[in-house]
């Protein structure tokens, strides 16, 4: 019996044969969740992430194959078994030649059906979710989220971890493809080995076989001493190399020749040196249509792109929206300082349906942007609006012009009064109640301009 609670999704159109499953499940220490159709799968999949499916394959409504083919394009890593009374011989080839990861027939024995959930979860490489928080998520703690699209992203960048193979990491500018390529360096065998980032954008052409491969002394005008290279600094863990659609095709080859021979030969040296290196690579272009023109060499794509991995825009994602946002602000010295402690209502709901062209990154600036300028908590829509017109070039509605002034000026005067409600008001020429009123709509709180004042 295993103490260890690896989530599985059972899924039988049959009541009695489901309640037999869950129980043999349960009692091995699992943690079961049942349902009667694979349209409930379907549905309960984003919220449970289990680690393993079984379900029957004839079922009234959508069958197994069909059950496996909608879990297998959201998430290809996801163990699927098929449980029928109805096997056969070219069933089963057919199920396994496309995925599904065992096919057995009923009556089954419980034994043989354990065997086969102990090696697929096993085969997943994920971690149950009996074990320590520490333990489990420690690899992806720099990224923050609450997707399903993104636990499935998480799902496969964890099973790839453990292997050697060089990954490529694809994604708009801005979705947090460095942060990625460390979780993943974090999760692998090499975790205690150096993480080494270059962005291929940022090196001149002439100098990328130095900064790589390394060069000796007075190798060239101004090689006033040996450089190692990061390949080098990299031995034995990662290499990440950032934006790799810009790389130049005349080193194109060169890479190809030093991951092929897995050796490489500094600059102005004579020998070789062999290297032990995991490459992650990322990019925001389509490199499958550089290759196609020609702009990317196809033999080096092909190395490179063993496995691939698909961030999603925040577009995608706007459940994490919230999340990230408050994250943000947290982790702003000047929040804790000007006791900001979160964004006013109308201001989330103006963050939730804006369109992120900048995704994550863009995000982090406007939060950054609000923190710095708001005088009150929570951070007004108004600072909100003007700091997503800023990223946009975006010209403001008379509305929210007018709008944006009245709390520019109000702020104005309770900074001038120390916080004096009667004293600003008299200088706007309006009764306190008005003047109450006024703040109220602009979030704004007198105590807080006289704990600015010294």
């Amino acid at each position: 019996m295993t103490d260890n609670k690896y989530r599985i999704l059972l899924v039988d159109d049959d009541n009695s044969l489901l309640r037999l499953l869950s129980m043999r499940l349960t009692a091995a220490g699992y943690d079961v969740t049942a349902v009667e159709s694979g349209e409930e799968a379907l549905a309960q999949l984003p919220m449970l992430q289990p680690s393993l499916i079984i379900t029957d394959l004839q079922m009234q409504g959508m069958d197994g194959m069909t059950l496996f083919n909608q879990v297998h394009s959201r998430n290809p890593s996801l163990p699927v078994m098929i449980l029928t009374a109805h096997g056969t011989i070219p069933e089963a080839v057919e199920a396994t030649s496309r995925g599904v990861f065992s096919f057995l027939t009923k009556p089954f024995d419980s034994k043989v059906l354990l065997e086969h959930v102990a090696r697929a979860l096993k085969i997943t490489g994920e971690t149950p979710a009996g074990k320590s928080e520490v333990e489990s998520s420690d690899w992806r703690k720099d990224i923050v989220t609450r997707s399903p699209l993104m636990e499935s992203l998480l799902t496969q960048a964890r099973l790839v971890a453990d292997s050697d193979a060089s990954v490529l990491i694809q994604g708009e500018s801005g979705t947090g493809k460095e942060l990625l390529a460390r979780a993943i360096h974090r999760a692998s065998p090499r975790a205690d080995k150096a993480f080494v980032a270059l962005n291929c954008s940022a090196i001149p052409e002439s100098l990328f076989e130095s900064e790589l491969f390394g060069h000796a002394k007075g190798s060239f005008t101004g090689a006033t001493r040996d450089h190692p290279g990061m390949f080098r600094a990299a031995e034995g863990g990662t290499l990440f190399l950032d934006e790799i659609g810009d790389m130049p095709l005349g080193f194109q080859v060169k890479l190809l020749r030093a991951l092929q021979e897995r050796t490489i030969r500094p600059v102005g040296s004579t020998e070789s040196v062999p290297i032990d290196v995991r490459i992650i690579s990322a990019t925001h272009q389509d490199l499958d249509k550089a290759r196609h023109s020609n702009k990317f060499r196809e033999d080096l794509y092909y190395r490179l792109n063993v496995v691939t991995l698909e961030l999603p825009s925040l577009a995608e994602r706007r459940e994490d929206i919230s999340l990230l946002a408050n994250h943000f602000l947290n982790t702003f010295p000047d929040a804790a300082k000007k006791r900001v402690t979160g964004f006013s209502p109308e201001a989330m709901e103006v963050m939730l349906s804006a369109p992120w062209p900048g995704n994550v990154r863009q995000l982090y600036n406007v939060v950054e942007q609000t923190v710095a300028l708001s005088t009150t908590s929570p951070v007004p829509v108004s600072l909100v609006q003007r700091a997503l017109r800023s990223e946009s070039g975006e010209i403001p509605s008379l509305v929210e012009a007018r709008s944006e002034f009245e709390r520019d000026y109000l702020t104005q005067l309770l900074q001038i009064t120390n916080g004096n409600v009667t004293k600003a008001a008299q200088l706007a020429k309006r009764n306190r109640t008005e003047f109450y009123k006024l703040l109220h709509k602009h979030h704004l709180e007198p105590s807080h301009f006289k704990a600015t004042r010294h």
